[in-house]
């Protein structure tokens, strides 16, 4: 896993590690804020592995740390941003995952 986390660059990139029945799980490196946005056909869940992960729904906030678990139901407005200087996380969701770019009150 540490070869593949070092391979990681930018400011957001996100790897599908795995294929498992219709769904995918993927690595991701973050050193930005990710834009607002739902998921309508899929929950998605994270894991950190390295750094603190910020998850923003509407109206409230959930701080990530290494070995933590949290999943967005589907059709819930999130956004995620690293904790300081970059998160790397693990997420699994449907490989057909749907993404809608949406502001808050939107």
């Amino acid at each position: 896993m540490h070869h593949i986390i070092g391979d990681l660059a930018g400011d957001y990139e996100n790897r599908i590690l795995s294929t498992i029945n219709d769904h995918v799980l993927r690595i991701s490196l973050m050193t930005k804020d990710y834009f607002w946005h739902l998921h309508p056909n899929s929950d998605e869940t994270f894991m950190v592995l390295e750094g603190k992960l910020w998850i923003d729904l509407e109206n409230e906030s959930a701080e990530l740390c290494p070995g933590d678990i949290f999943t967005v139901p589907a059709g819930v407005l999130h956004r995620t941003r690293p904790g300081g200087k970059r998160s790397v996380n693990l997420t699994f969701e449907r490989a057909d995952i749907i993404t809608v770019n949406r502001e808050p009150g939107g």
